[in-house]
């Protein structure tokens, strides 16, 4: 989200205009530093630990933090044959992590020698953020990927008629949402439990936002037949910028009829 991603303005499909000529949709690179300390925990060690890193905004992607080499430990890095090419930052190479037993093959890049005109990422290093156990953020675990400075979360009360349907049944209404507004995404409506009519069962799913933190869903059986999956999701203890959705039931709008009435 924030400047970069979906509909952000320097994003692949910017929602408004500048009054000047912008880097073309998709190809804006933007470093700047973070004033947070970084942690990267992989192996039950910390193997990067930095007041210093570096946060990389890059069109249609989520941020990247990039350490300064000083910042990891060089005992866990092995060189790695692995080589990639970025149109916009140049060649990668790659390092293997061996730490606590495990090996995380690929698991780091750093650019030797960036392309001219790209952001002063030379030797910065880079890790996959799924490969690595967990992220710190000062002494809080963050989920998902970095959090982008330049994304926010408004939670408002909402009085708006809403309908929601699925094949011609309603399956709740209300005028008690509440509405989530979150840069660069649809607005997304969370309704008491008590105007839900659907049928719902419990999910095994789970995913995790940095923003909001860990949702949990519910699939939706209509008239005690098809089962519309993870239809329904919901946050039973959000991190305090999302407090106010605390169980409260949101409906995935791609997959379902909203009709504000």
């Amino acid at each position: 989200m924030g400047l970069m991603y979906g509909s952000g303005p320097l994003g692949p499909r910017p929602a408004g205009s500048f009054n000047f000529d912008p880097p073309p949709p998709g190809r804006a690179l933007y470093l700047e530093p973070t004033a947070k300390r970084i942690r990267a925990v992989a192996g039950g060690e910390t193997i990067a630990d930095s007041t210093r890193a570096m946060i990389l905004h890059e069109s249609g992607a989520q941020p990247t933090y990039y350490f300064p080499s000083e910042d990891v430990r060089p005992d866990v890095l092995e060189p790695s044959r692995k080589q990639t090419h970025c149109p916009k930052k140049g060649d990668a190479s790659y390092y293997t992590i061996r730490v606590g037993g495990r090996e995380i093959a690929s698991g780091a890049w750093y650019y030797p020698h960036p392309l001219p005109g790209a952001p002063p990422i030379k030797d910065l290093i880079a890790f996959y953020w799924n490969k690595i156990d967990h992220w710190l953020e000062e002494d809080e675990e963050v989920f998902g990927h970095p959090r982008d400075p330049y994304h926010r979360i408004d939670v408002l009360t909402s009085d708006r008629h809403l309908r929601i349907s699925l094949e011609g049944r309603v399956l709740a209404e209300t005028r008690r949402a509440t509405a989530l507004f979150e840069s660069n995404l649809r607005p997304r409506w969370y309704l008491p439990r008590e105007d839900v009519v659907a049928e719902l069962e419990h999910s095994d799913s789970v995913t995790r936002c940095p923003y909001k933190g860990q949702a949990a869903y519910y699939s939706v059986r209509l008239d005690g037949g098809t089962v519309h999956r993870d239809l329904i999701w919901y946050y039973a203890d959000p991190l305090p910028e999302a407090a106010r959705i605390a169980g409260l039931l949101c409906f995935y709008d791609e997959k379902v009829q909203l009709e504000q009435l």
